[in-house]
């Protein structure tokens, strides 16, 4: 005997649901393949909280042209310096949400803002993805052309031979010169007097002129000063030697602490929350445009090295800078509230 099964409403709307859902998983990957393709869609503003003309505006210029190329789109920097970065801040958290609008953001605004602030106008966790650090840069101990000071060693014994007498500077409370040199005395044990200048200008010269004892500066802010023979670098605060200044001992080389570094970086921030597809080619084409041989060649000019690392890798990092600026800033009893 012929076996067949007479179709009904229930099988019928079974084998629909299952084609349905077979149809389904492609469907949804080919959206998401379609939409990393289409971005971006409109113009791209990368807004920065540095004013024109710095190393960091520099950078963000460089990464602009690169994307604009890359994407057929128009990438424009946006400046807005001033009030902690919290304006550039805001113009982002109320711009586009759909990774049209990024920002620049450095290690102060990410690690240490949220222990100097007992409340920030934004939120580390909730509001921003870093997604990838652009460079780094690290600090020189500086010191006047004719200072005294001929080793970390001479600066150290000084401080704790006249405790509270030595002044050195920096452009504002709370930014990685202060909370380094702060990070200094507590690591030798000396005690000094922070000394805090409207512009780096003004505070540099301060240092050539031996009103200050020292003030850590990078390459790109205390470099034309000590090209000029204004200024000289004591010590690198860099785990070995800057390979653009190779003659400049590390702190530990010149008699300091054992792996001292202050370290300045920048990075690139989206909103949190994108899709991984648009996220995942902001990341890639940035890391394209960085490795280009014209970038590396002005990140000398800058005093600037390639941060390469990958997101668990950045995210790990972040951590540790928050760690490290919340306990240097706690000990040294610092607050902006």
């Amino acid at each position: 005997m012929k076996n067949t099964t007479k179709p009904t409403r229930r099988n019928v709307g079974l084998a629909a649901l299952a084609l349905a859902a077979a149809a389904l998983v492609p469907a949804t990957a080919s959206a998401q393949q379609q939409q990393q393709q289409a971005f971006p869609t409109k113009p791209v503003r990368i807004i920065t909280p540095f004013p024109v003309g710095g190393g960091p505006d520099g950078v963000a210029r460089l990464v602009a042209d690169k994307l604009s190329r890359a994407w057929g789109q128009p990438v424009v920097v946006e400046n807005r310096p001033g009030g902690n970065g919290f304006i550039a801040i805001d113009a982002f958290k109320r711009g586009a949400r759909d990774g049209h609008d990024i920002i620049v953001l450095d290690n102060v605004h990410l690690a240490a803002y949220p222990a100097l602030f007992k409340k920030l106008p934004y939120d580390t966790s909730k509001d921003f993805d870093a997604l990838l650090p652009l460079f780094k840069t690290y600090f020189f101990f500086t010191v006047a052309t004719n200072s005294k000071y001929k080793t970390i060693g001479d600066l150290i014994a000084d401080a704790k031979a006249n405790p509270g007498k030595l002044d050195y500077g920096s452009w504002s409370v709370g930014n990685p010169v202060h909370l380094g040199s702060e990070l200094f005395e507590s690591a030798t044990g000396t005690q000094m007097e922070h000394i805090v200048y409207k512009e780096t200008t003004q505070l540099y010269t301060s240092v050539a002129t031996g009103e200050l004892a020292f003030a850590l500066g990078s390459s790109a802010t205390a470099g034309p000063l000590q090209r000029a023979n204004k200024l000289r670098f004591l010590a690198a605060a860099a785990p070995q030697r800057v390979a653009a200044f190779p003659d400049v001992p590390t702190v530990s080389e010149s008699g300091g602490p054992k792996g001292f570094e202050v370290i300045g970086w920048n990075a690139i921030a989206v909103p949190k929350g994108l899709p991984a597809s648009v996220t995942e080619k902001i990341k890639r084409d940035i890391e394209k445009g960085l490795a280009e041989p014209d970038v590396l060649e002005k990140f000398k000019s800058f005093g600037y090295e390639p941060f390469p690392t990958t997101r668990p890798q950045f995210d790990e990092f972040v951590a540790s800078e928050t760690k490290r600026f919340t306990e240097v800033i706690r000990k040294a009893n610092v607050s902006l509230d």
